[in-house]
């Protein structure tokens, strides 16, 4: 009996300690030095809510920057994150890659044996994944500049602009949110 006390006391002890006191410490510390973070890195624009800099989003016009496809279901649900586990060897991943090359390559007007950026017609192992690479983001810069009248040298200007770098330099590739980067766009359309 005085082992199934000590063993329910420790339980308790540490049910206490781990489930409640550290949750609400390290919830504490973040909202005190991070409050942004840790609130969802949520961005807006004026009074307007507009999304999350952690989530992808979908981005249909030809006016913006196309992200990652979501694998999630519905596309873009945060709380349906996964990957689809399909691979290479299954016919109707390859069928919707396939369709996904060939309409990256008609909207920006490439040839047909041209080659596309993976994250532009591979989903993310989320499935939400908010960043593209760098080449993703300036093969659809001439896209870009015919739908909103710019010049393409603007628009390279703003892709390198918000490009995101390796962490300390080592870490990673160089990455533009697309998020942020179609944020930009509209801000320059208001300048």
């Amino acid at each position: 009996m005085r082992y199934l006390k000590q063993a329910m006391l420790t339980f308790v002890a540490f049910a206490v300690l781990c489930g409640l006191v550290y949750p609400l410490f390290i919830t504490l510390v973040s909202q005190l030095l991070f409050p942004q973070k840790s609130n969802g890195s949520m961005l807006t624009s004026g009074n307007n809510l507009i999304g999350s800099e952690l989530i992808g989003q979908r981005f249909d016009s030809p006016r913006y920057f196309y992200g990652r496809p979501s694998s999630a279901d519905p596309a873009y649900n945060a709380s349906g994150s996964a990957g689809s586990n399909r691979g290479p060897s299954n016919a109707h991943f390859l069928e919707e890659v396939k369709k996904r090359v060939e309409k990256i390559r008609n909207e920006n007007g490439l040839p047909s044996d041209s080659p596309v950026p993976a994250d532009l017609v591979l989903a993310s192992a989320s499935g939400l994944d908010p960043h593209i690479s760098v080449e993703a983001a300036m093969l659809q810069v001439r896209r870009i500049s015919l739908a909103r009248g710019m010049s393409v040298s603007e628009l390279e200007g703003i892709v390198r602009r918000h490009i995101e770098h390796p962490f300390l330099e080592i870490w990673g590739q160089s990455r533009v949110n697309v998020l942020k980067l179609n944020l930009a766009l509209d801000a320059w359309k208001r300048e």
